[in-house]
């Protein structure tokens, strides 16, 4: 298990998630529309869907490709959000349609541009923890202060990583062209899934039976289904079967295997998460920008106003390096998986060429209240960065 920030404050405990009013996310865009122009953008109220699930109904109801559709940001199914899309050739009483189950438009302005992803600011949010544990108020302003003041860990966390937890394994596989465990791991483990076929697939598998494997297989396992059906005929051609999959789930597998790179600087930081080093390539909040640390004791201000922060690899072909301590550590991490810079040039186009990321984010707006035996948790975190950050430290559940 990760460690915590805040581990010298009592964990609040509590269950998250019960029900979807539980977890609600709203979009802080980047810039407001403009009242005119070719693009209509709609803000939108969902549940239970992806964003992805609605720009599909959405594409479907008005008639549009899906391409078509613009959106900034990119939420799981997970709670309630509210978010923007932008469609194109679209008349304000056409939205009127709209509105179906776990989706509907609450407003409709026009602007000049399509909605691209990273058109955002951040997100807001607004977490209920039920059942917590007694004190849960105190502990959990102590939490949100200490945050505040030092920054929250920008961790991707257990989201990152796929149903069985795995996908950086297969990732860090493809990177080594080890195709063979990249399809071990794709096909996994049976202890890591409840369904009882899928389970019972992942076995046949194991034992060598392929087409058990491919006829026990759920349907929903479109990736795994892909590749069995290859290995059908030819049970040694690793790399072709795993060539079945599509690019974007093969990208998929490699950011995977990026944020848990990531993941262990900040773990391995994570006691002086708002400090700076010499050799470090520091970020800058108000623009994003990026910069060789040379003065650490100038930079060491900035850091304390919360100006600049330590950054961390999303490791590529192209990743701007650091010097100093920093730079060993980081080869270190990259020679432990057996990965080398070049490695992620895959060649046919799948190439990730990297960038650098904040280690720590700030905490915005943040609010604290208790009903009963809940606790309410209030606050905007930057774009890129996740909740689930802030809740595991408020938590400590996981």
């Amino acid at each position: 298990m990760q460690s915590y920030l805040s581990s010298e404050i009592t964990g609040t405990g509590g269950i998250i998630k019960q029900a979807p009013e539980d977890f609600q996310v709203t979009e802080l865009p980047a810039y407001e529309p403009c009242g005119s122009g070719e693009h209509l953008y709609l803000t939108i109220e969902k549940k239970g869907i992806t964003t992805l699930e609605a720009v599909s109904r959405i594409a479907k109801k008005l008639r549009l490709p899906e391409r078509e559709i613009g959106y900034a940001g990119m939420k799981d199914s997970v709670g309630v959000t509210r978010q923007t899309l932008s469609v194109q050739r679209v008349k304000p009483e056409d939205v009127s349609r709209l509105t179906f189950d776990g989706l509907k438009v609450l407003a409709a302005v026009r602007h000049t541009n399509k909605l691209k992803l990273g058109h955002l600011k951040g997100n807001h949010f607004r977490i209920v923890i039920r059942e917590v544990f007694a004190d849960a108020l105190q502990n959990a302003l102590a939490v949100i202060s200490l945050l505040a003041r030092r920054g929250v860990p920008n961790r991707f966390g257990y989201q990152r990583y796929g149903v069985q937890g795995n996908s950086h394994l297969i990732g860090a596989a493809m990177l080594r062209r080890d195709w063979k465990e990249a399809v071990d791991h794709l096909i996994g483990l049976p202890d890591m899934v409840r369904d009882e076929e899928w389970r019972n697939a992942i076995i046949a598998y194991q034992q060598g039976d392929i087409p058990a494997a491919l006829r026990l297989m759920p349907g929903h396992c479109r990736g795994e289904r892909e590749i069995l059906q290859r290995l059908v005929g030819r049970p040694d051609a690793w790399e072709k079967a795993f060539q079945a999959l599509q690019p974007r789930m093969k990208k998929l597998y490699l950011s995977a295997c990026q944020s848990h790179m990531f993941d262990k600087t900040v773990e391995l930081r994570l006691k002086e998460i708002d400090l700076i080093r010499q050799g470090d390539l520091a970020y800058k909040h108000i623009n994003g920008s990026c910069f060789l640390v040379e003065d650490v004791e100038a930079e060491a201000l900035r850091a304390g106003k919360f100006e600049i922060s330590a950054t961390g690899p999303m490791f590529g072909s192209k990743m701007k390096q650091p010097g100093g301590e920093t730079l060993v550590m980081e080869e270190r991490i990259l020679a432990e998986e057996g990965i080398r810079p070049e490695d992620f040039d895959l060649g046919n186009g799948l190439r990730m060429e990297g960038e650098r990321r904040p280690l720590r984010v700030p905490l915005g707006d943040h609010h604290v209240s208790i009903d009963g035996s809940n606790i309410i948790v209030e606050f905007s975190l930057p774009r890129g960065s996740y909740a689930t950050s802030v809740v595991r430290e408020i938590t400590k559940n996981f």
